[in-house]
């Protein structure tokens, strides 16, 4: 993986005459976590696949940018919050899935690591029907810790997911994803107070900053600053709604 960069956004995004988002100037820290919440409908999602380049349908006016002032492309891996993942395929398959779409050769060694980090060796073999949600939450962590992209976009990943088991892939993911440069979008204040070490709202009337609790990602869900960072953030959303 090469050296994380900042990402920029600003500008302005539209829908027809609808206005989506914007303007807006928005900064993920290089190797940091940002999280970015909101109330539905100001454009979240929008955001997140403008930057990482499947959205043909927005009219997006502005720059996107790393701050090392090279391409985006080829250095970005977006993170869902469905697995989707391939039903027909078992799970090597789908962890290998983006380098048979690119018409590469799939590193098979490189893939049994990344699945022994998650804890899925021995259900390597089974089809996403025989899995659990966590377990198939692990698979998608897995594809997209074989894309090794300095970047990384996820839109609500854990939020299917029971407390418990959604915890646990938190703490799995802020430990693999450690070093990059993550800009994850969630409804969750509480999942923003553990894992951002920045928050930002998004909101009709433009971003806002809110400071996150004190300590190293992921904190502990009863530590007291967590705890006031997350009853912080679900006012701001409130007024924001």
């Amino acid at each position: 993986m090469s050296r994380a960069p900042a990402l920029m956004v600003s500008g302005t995004a539209r829908y027809g005459a609808a206005v989506v988002f914007g303007p807006l100037d928005l900064r993920a820290g290089a190797g940091e976590w940002t999280c970015l919440l909101g109330p539905s409908g100001v454009g979240k999602t929008t955001l997140l696949r403008l930057i990482a380049g499947v959205d043909d349908f927005t009219d997006f006016r502005g720059e996107i940018r790393a701050s090392d002032d090279l391409p985006l492309q080829g250095r970005l891996a977006l993170m869902a919050q469905s697995d989707l993942l391939m039903p027909w395929l078992d799970v090597m398959g789908n962890v290998v899935l983006g380098a048979r779409l690119r018409g590469e050769r799939a590193d098979l060694d490189r893939a049994a690591e990344v699945l022994d980090r998650v804890g899925l060796t021995a259900h390597r073999g089974k089809t996403p029907d025989r899995l659990s949600g966590g377990q198939r939450q692990r698979v998608a962590l897995a594809r997209t810790l074989m894309e090794d992209r300095p970047v990384v976009l996820l839109d609500e990943p854990f939020s299917a997911l029971d407390a418990r088991t959604r915890a646990q892939i938190q703490d799995l993911t802020a430990e693999l994803l450690a070093g990059r440069t993550v800009l994850m979008v969630t409804h969750d204040p509480a999942e923003a107070a553990r894992l951002g070490q920045a928050i930002l709202i998004l909101s009709e009337s433009g971003l806002s900053e809110v400071a996150p609790p004190a300590g190293p990602a992921p904190r502990p869900v009863d530590d007291p600053e967590t705890l006031r960072a997350q009853g912080e953030l679900f006012n701001r959303l409130r007024g924001a709604a």
